[in-house]
């Protein structure tokens, strides 16, 4: 049994009714939060306890990210042969399709656990990932659950299907780990449906997925009008815009995740509140690769819910977060917007879609929630309550640092030092990993 009381800090309970306790603590048992309250209360009601001193810090739930590409790892510093890409599709063509078909079972596992490490170090302990990796493809899900479980990372995972390379690839892969995570029903680990997109799934290849995923019920995991020629596509081949298309094949739905959903008119957005299909929103990697601005505060005030995810650009929500925040005020040219809609996204919205597809109470702390807990060094030099507790987060802890790192009550990181993994070793190995990866690429 494990047992200790994170105390002296500024609690963030976050939650329904965000409460904020100076000289606060939090007692946690195993691997969930027993108590909340004042330090001196709960050190003189547990008094036998392990102590950590939080003083300076902020005690707040773990971050989550609920769309992540692992795998995308060894792409950091690599120079792609030939020509710059000029849209979205030659990025695919020229970058992503070439690396992920050269991944072997080493570059998928450690492509995996150095983002988990960076997950450890920017407070981040839950992610939902979709993965690619065709030359390795089955038993790839296995792999990245092992790194997931070296490293203490509350994990959803799913392969991306696709026509790409032969029609319907992926598919068995899926269906084994959803079966799979079914039956061990591990709050740690869990499985959606991936796809990769619209414009490289055929009609028969969505109506398969469909069909392997009716006795599961998992939720599938898309990339959705992202660029505009994945709107194009669907338009001259089948008459009818993206999401459209999706949801007649059963695509969709209240588990469901369509990311990016960035070139989508009015009628999609309705399809997609009635469906109660999840949005995730993903602005650096849309600025990025330059395929527009998603309407998300249009998405929400129609009532879809919306999450923040990375796209593999990084693991830190909390900077992902201020993107999102300048993004929309930039993209409707007013300054009175997006100020509770960004940290929506990442405080309330993704724990509502993570706790779809994990058994366990997440993004607060408070009796019974799962032990997730993130210590952030921040000392306010104004006024710190509930009422202001949005410019803060917005203007100060957006880059505040990490200190201490639990999940589900094991502690991962403290005093900025990781406690299960040798960073230097695994980037070494990494380093040379990747050499090996680029070569073949030429």
């Amino acid at each position: 049994m494990s047992e200790f009381i994170i105390g002296k800090g500024i609690v963030v309970t976050l939650g329904k009714k965000n409460r904020i306790i100076h000289d606060g603590a939090v007692y946690i048992k195993n691997d969930k939060i027993v108590d909340v309250g004042k330090t001196e209360k709960l050190v003189l009601k547990y008094k036998k306890c392990k102590f950590i001193d939080a003083s300076g810090k902020i005690i707040m739930p773990g971050m989550i990210c609920t769309h992540h590409h692992l795998y995308s790892t060894m792409a950091r510093g690599m120079c792609p042969l030939g020509e710059p890409a000029a849209n979205f599709v030659q990025i695919l063509e020229r970058l992503w399709w070439k690396l992920d078909y050269a991944l072997t079972d080493d570059d998928v596992y450690y492509s995996a656990i150095m983002p988990y490490i960076e997950c450890i170090r920017n407070g981040t302990t839950t992610i939902i990932d979709h993965h690619a990796s065709p030359s390795c493809r089955d038993g790839s899900l296995d792999i990245i659950e092992n790194a997931a479980r070296k490293a203490g990372i509350r994990s959803c995972l799913c392969y991306e299907v696709s026509d790409r390379n032969f029609q319907g690839a992926g598919i068995a892969e899926n269906v084994r780990f959803i079966k799979k995570c079914k039956k061990n029903k591990d709050p740690m680990i869990s499985a959606m449906f991936g796809l990769h997109a619209s414009f490289t799934c055929s009609t028969k290849t969505l109506d398969k997925c469909v069909a392997e995923n009716e006795n599961f019920g998992a939720g599938f995991h898309i990339h959705v009008a992202e660029d505009l020629a994945d709107r194009k596509d669907s338009m001259k081949k089948y008459k009818m815009p993206t999401v459209t298309r999706l949801l007649k094949h059963g695509i969709g739905g209240e588990k469901s995740l369509f990311v990016h959903c960035i070139h989508i008119n009015d009628t999609e957005m309705a399809q997609l509140a009635e469906s109660g299909t999840t949005v995730v929103h993903n602005p650096e990697s849309n600025m990025n690769n330059a395929v527009g601005v998603s309407k998300v505060l249009d998405m929400m005030n129609k009532g879809i819910l919306v999450g923040l995810g990375t796209d593999g650009m990084t693991s830190n929500m909390f900077l992902q977060m201020r993107v999102a925040y300048l993004l929309q005020r930039l993209d409707k040219k007013d300054p009175r917007v997006a100020f509770s809609e960004a940290p929506q996204l990442l405080l309330w919205n993704n724990p509502k879609i993570a706790m779809k597809h994990f058994p366990v109470k997440l993004g607060e702390i408070s009796k019974d929630a799962v032990a997730d807990v993130i210590l952030v060094d921040y000392d306010p030099i104004t006024p710190f309550n509930a009422d202001n507790f949005l410019g803060h987060f917005i203007f100060g802890l957006y880059d505040a640092k990490v200190d201490t790192t639990i999940c589900n009550g094991k502690i991962l990181m403290q005093n900025k030092k990781l406690c299960k993994l040798d960073s230097a070793a695994l980037a070494a190995k990494t380093t040379e990993l990747a050499k090996k990866m680029w070569k073949r690429l030429e």
